[in-house]
Order: C-alpha cells, then structure tokens, then sequence
C-alpha cells in the first residue's frame, strides 16, 4: 500500500471503518453514551453530516458528508477518538488509523 493517495475532495461524501485497539472489547456499545457525546462535540466545532452509523462491540462504520467548503475528515477523527478515550477515561483504545475503502 506504499503507493496509496488518500483524495481529499471538499464537500466528499467518505465512507469510514473505525477500529479498537482490542478486538474483542464491546467498549463501544457498553459506553454509546460517551460516544455519541464526542460525535456531538465535533460535529458542533467542524460540522458535518452523518448519512448512515453503525456501531457494533468493537468497530463501527459511518458515511459521513462533509461542508462545500471542507475536506478535513482527518482532524474530526482525531478529535473524535481524543474526546471519547478522555470522557473513558482510557488510554490507548483505538487502532491507530482509521480506513475509507
């Protein structure tokens, strides 16, 4: 995957898979409430629209749409998965990156 270009394109429409760090945890459905708190805070300082969400024990997908203006989808993932790991109080929870096939 040496060769791969990550499209940054205002406006785009990105489908996301999110991962934790463990596998096998079902830390994201036991603390929904927290999560959707960070989507929440995000979506209030770098808006966005969320199409479609889908949270499963230990990974979720989510299509988001971004503002005519915008195509920052990194910066809201960062701030995303900082908000919920601090509101857990945990650290080291998500795998590192995060894939739009």
């Amino acid at each position: 995957m040496s060769n791969y270009r990550r499209y940054y394109i205002n406006g785009g429409t990105w489908f996301f898979t999110v991962n934790l760090k463990n596998r096998k945890s079902d830390l994201l459905v036991r603390q929904i409430a927290e999560l959707r708190s960070a989507i929440r805070r995000v979506k209030n300082t770098k808006p966005f629209q969320i199409d479609a969400f889908v949270v499963l024990p230990e990974h979720l997908h989510c299509i988001w749409t971004l503002p005519e203006i915008d195509c920052d989808f990194s910066s809201r993932w960062r701030e995303l998965k900082k908000l919920f790991t601090k509101s857990i109080m945990r650290h080291d929870v998500w795998q590192p990156r995060f894939r739009e096939p």
